[in-house]
């Protein structure tokens, strides 16, 4: 008999224990040379009942990890101001840092603020203060939106930490079959979440517009069959059941709408799934394999990987038209599209001297740039605010997930304690 887990409310959400074949955590390779000096001291804690995160390094770990900023380590600290009279900018010029951020953690009941000023010691000007408040139990999260506050007053670039990283765990158990586990994170891979977990393959995780539900591929039944589920509730609804291949579900941008690949009628091609009627148009009908739909952000076109040329290239389908057009011509291998938010680039799989890469094309210039540097690596997927992309890749024997700047030399993996993990999904921008 399968053994299938699916997590059903949002208070079993919350008290899941984590496994720890999901616990994945940040180990930073490389940062950009260019990288903006910032000193994040320490907040000051008042009242009782403090959470047990410090917030404060959550922040510096943000900041960090994006590439853009250098912390200074606490132990270069001349002092540790908490309110701006206590500031002197003389010490902080001393130690060459750019910016300062300082703040103060206050609890009331179960609720905690978080009080925060950004200067800018050169200038030696007060940039931006503000607040963060919730429930105690998301405190992180807290943290994540202030570091968002400071990397866009700093940069001009919205923030991206304050979302969720999906991806796929897996673990042989000696004697028995391999585990599969779709697990959800914070963007940093704390506070992981097992959402479904069963002896079959899971694939393809992928993201509504408005984050609040997420699509997939299992094979619980016997054959692949693509599945949306309700964050909120853990409530599920299996959306196909074709013979073949049922596989790549990717949301419109407006939300009504799937797209995904079904060999259903004897050849795989893109079909378009109306997700109120379920109703189903067949978008594309060649003799070659079509598939791996992602939408442009206008929703008026989808771009997928198709091998009709002899190789597998990205190719655009208009939706008023109903024409198609090769978008990439470099490389003999281009799969696994995933666009930008502001629809100026693509992300991809790009194959060079029979290794895999993650690579950006530019879609004005037609400018290819190859991010990556080791050799299978698969499934971009990139941040809501378009600077990282995180792929699935091979380190040490094993499947872990990297991240790379779209455009510096920040890189950083993100390996889980045990297992492999593969196909990760970075979510939308989320709402409060």
């Amino acid at each position: 008999m399968k053994r299938l887990f699916v997590v059903l409310t949002a208070v079993m959400l919350a008290a899941i224990a984590t496994s720890a074949t999901a616990q994945i955590s940040i180990v930073i390779e490389e940062g950009n040379r260019d990288a903006t000096p910032i000193a994040i001291v320490p907040f000051a804690r008042q009242g009782d009942g403090m959470p047990p995160d410090d917030l404060a390094e959550i922040v510096d770990s943000d900041l960090a990890r994006s590439g853009q900023f250098q912390p200074m380590a606490r132990t270069d600290m001349l002092s540790r101001p908490s309110t701006e009279a206590e500031v002197f900018f003389r010490d902080w010029s001393a130690t060459n840092a750019r910016y300062l951020l300082i703040g103060r953690q206050s609890m009331n009941g179960p609720q905690l603020r978080v009080d925060y000023e950004l200067f800018d010691v050169t200038s030696q000007k007060k940039v931006f203060s503000g607040y963060e408040a919730g429930a105690v139990s998301d405190a992180r999260m807290l943290a994540h939106r202030l570091a968002d506050e400071v990397y866009e007053h700093i940069t001009g670039t919205p923030g991206a930490f304050a979302t969720k990283l999906l991806y796929i765990s897996a673990t042989r158990v000696p004697g028995a079959n391999e585990y599969s586990r779709l697990t959800m994170s914070d963007s940093d891979g704390a506070r992981p979440v097992v959402l479904l977990e069963t002896r079959e393959p899971l694939l393809a995780p992928t993201w509504s517009p408005d984050a609040k539900e997420i699509a997939y591929v299992s094979f619980e039944t016997g054959r692949p069959a693509i599945y949306r589920q309700e964050l909120a509730t853990g409530r599920r609804q299996q959306l196909t059941n074709f013979k073949g291949l049922n596989g790549a579900p990717s949301w419109s941008p407006d939300g009504r709408t799937m797209a995904m690949t079904l060999s259903k009628d004897g050849n795989p091609d893109i079909y378009l799934m109306d997700l109120a009627t379920k109703q189903l148009t067949q978008i594309t009908n060649h003799y070659a394999i079509d598939t791996e739909p992602t939408w442009m952000p206008d929703g008026q076109s989808v771009l997928f990987t198709s091998d009709r040329g002899g190789k597998p290239q990205i190719y655009s389908y208009d939706l008023r038209s109903g024409k198609t057009d090769r978008v990439t011509y470099e490389g003999s291998y281009n799969a696994r599209a995933r666009v930008s938010q502001d629809g100026r680039s693509v992300v991809m799989v790009h194959q060079q001297d029979g290794r895999f890469h993650i690579a950006v094309l530019d879609l004005e210039t037609k400018r290819l740039h190859i991010l990556t540097s080791t050799e299978l690596d698969e499934s971009p997927s990139i941040a809501p605010n378009g600077t990282m992309v995180l792929y699935a890749t091979k380190y040490a024997e094993r499947g872990i997930l990297a991240a790379v700047a779209v455009e510096g030399d920040a890189k950083f993996r993100l390996p889980a304690r045990e297992g492999d993990v593969r196909e990760p999904a970075w979510s939308p921008y989320i709402s409060r």
